[in-house]
């Protein structure tokens, strides 16, 4: 029996605008063809890392975790135009958690130093973090496709020696894909076989997939024609329509890369290189700065107490029996650092006169209101602190801070020059493509008047809170909608191109 094939380049919808899978749905479909595990190797980032990391585990299949890279044409602090927005594409793979860890710095340094046009990395950053990653030399886009592409065999060797010595020769594959349908594809596979051989550098099938079936293939011309604003109907916009890119079976595969058989069986090998386990749901908090015999509970003490003179009042027995009762709680969840924390971002605030404010159910502690966190004295308004921080729920406590729009970065970089850069991020939200949005965006996309996108986006009802509305779900209560549906062609197409891309990631932000 032959050994399975293992999808280790793949494109979920968090390759925004261009992948149209979802990670859900593609991990199950790995899971019902029989694969024992399954990369992610989005365009340039980690978005969808966690969520396939659990739907994986869910699974029972193994998660390989990866990024197809952008590296840069010089360096990636190299920034001029016509030069340096040409780039090439590569495929890296975490073999184990420090590949995991690094694969995270890599993508970093893209974004913050190397980032025109898109998130670059170079080979000097490369050489820094390549520990515990495995590289595949990458799609047509590659640097040695580029090279194999102008018959330069010269310069395709420099580049394999190259990467071969920066991830060392066990780590380093040659990636081949079967896209007949591109031009000039076929003949750079046939060049990489041969320098593979000349090379002694293994291959590795691979299908660049960026949607699940091959009927998937329109809605998928039509999430690129949104990405690049085209209407589907102009010729020379950028399309992937002369192959499919869809998630093959192994016996596809062994079709597929018949006269290299082992270049699919090199994809589970690569599988069984890979072990990474992540802890997710523990908290872990930056050091503090405290007197050494001190503990962090014993400094929100100290911190708490104080406070009780510096607000004016009196050390009665029910404000402290709800002093003890809320550090009892605090202290058992291991949550003092976090309380201060948040006070010394406020303190550093007020000091600097940066205006902010605090809501939600945190008003309900007393510690916090004895911190100078919050402002509001629960015990005047009876208000529970379990609302805040219920002991019998395994929730961690959630402070919103607000600081003025024009001073935020002074609050964040005293976080970064107190706590260190490497302990302070910013949370990105991801805006999805909603059934009113994606009718609109679909109908523009096949070159439709702005008005008939609109018409049928007027007739979908709005959603609630945590409940969007869906377009299955608006057909099923909006009978004007389900008749157009039925009776109109182009509403038709419209709507079922949209139940396609509909959840897709359209943009994200800070």
């Amino acid at each position: 029996m032959r050994p399975p094939f293992v999808h280790l380049h793949t494109h979920s919808h968090y390759s925004l605008l261009d992948g149209l899978s979802k990670v859900n749905e593609m991990v199950a479909l790995a899971k019902k063809y029989g694969m024992p595990a399954i990369g992610l190797t989005d365009h340039g980032n980690m978005y969808g890392a966690i969520e396939f990391y659990k739907e994986c585990k869910a699974a029972k299949i193994k998660p390989i975790i990866g990024v197809e890279a952008y590296i840069a044409n010089r360096t990636r602090f190299d920034k001029e135009p016509s030069i340096d927005n040409k780039r090439y594409h590569l495929t890296l793979l975490a073999k184990n958690k420090t590949g995991y860890e690094n694969l995270i710095k890599l993508v970093t340094a893209s974004h913050l130093e190397g980032y025109y046009y898109k998130p670059r990395m170079d080979l000097d950053v490369l050489k820094t973090h390549s520990e515990g990653l495995i590289c595949l030399s990458g799609c047509f886009g590659s640097e040695l496709s580029h090279a194999l592409r102008n018959k330069n065999e010269k310069e395709a060797i420099h580049v394999a020696e190259t990467y071969r010595d920066i991830f060392g020769e066990e780590n380093y594959f040659f990636e081949i894909m079967h896209h007949p349908g591109v031009p000039g594809l076929m003949d750079v596979r046939a060049a990489t076989v041969e320098l593979g051989k000349k090379l002694a550098i293994p291959l590795v099938a691979t299908a660049d997939s960026h949607y699940l079936h091959e009927d998937d293939g329109r809605a998928h011309e039509t999430l690129l024609a949104i990405q690049t604003n085209s209407d589907m109907n102009d010729e020379n916009r950028f399309s992937m329509a002369s192959d499919h890119f869809a998630f093959i079976t192994t016996e596809i595969a062994y079709d597929y890369f018949k006269d290299t058989p082992e270049a699919v069986e090199n994809t589970l090998k690569i599988a069984d290189m890979c072990d990474i386990t992540l802890e997710l749901g523990s908290w872990v908090f930056p050091d503090l700065k405290i007197g050494k015999e001190t503990t962090y509970d014993e400094e929100l003490r100290k911190v708490v107490y104080e406070g009780i003179a510096r607000k004016g009042l009196e050390e009665t027995f029910e404000i402290t029996n709800r002093i003890e009762y809320e550090l009892g709680i605090i202290k058992k969840k291991g949550y003092a650092p976090y309380f201060l924390v948040v006070a010394d971002l406020l303190r550093f605030a007020k000091e600097n006169n940066i205006y902010t404010t605090i809501r939600g159910s945190v008003a309900g502690s007393l510690v916090t209101y004895l911190a100078d966190i919050t402002k509001v004295n629960p015990l005047e308004y009876k208000l529970p602190f379990e609302r805040f921080l219920n002991p019998e729920r395994p929730s961690a406590p959630d402070i919103d801070m607000d600081f003025a729009d024009n001073r935020r970065d002074e609050v964040i970089q005293y976080a970064r020059d107190k706590y260190g850069a490497d302990k302070v991020a910013q949370i990105g939200t991801f805006g999805t493509m909603l059934a009113r949005g994606v009718v609109r965006d679909v109908a523009r996309a096949l070159g439709h008047p702005y008005n008939v996108g609109d018409r049928i986006s007027r007739l979908i009802p709005l959603g609630s809170q945590g409940f969007p509305m869906t377009l299955d779900r608006a057909l099923g209560i909006e009978p004007e909608l389900e008749k157009m549906y039925k009776e109109e062609a182009t509403v038709k197409e419209i709507i079922d191109l949209g139940k396609k891309l509909e959840g897709c990631v359209r943009h994200v932000s800070v």
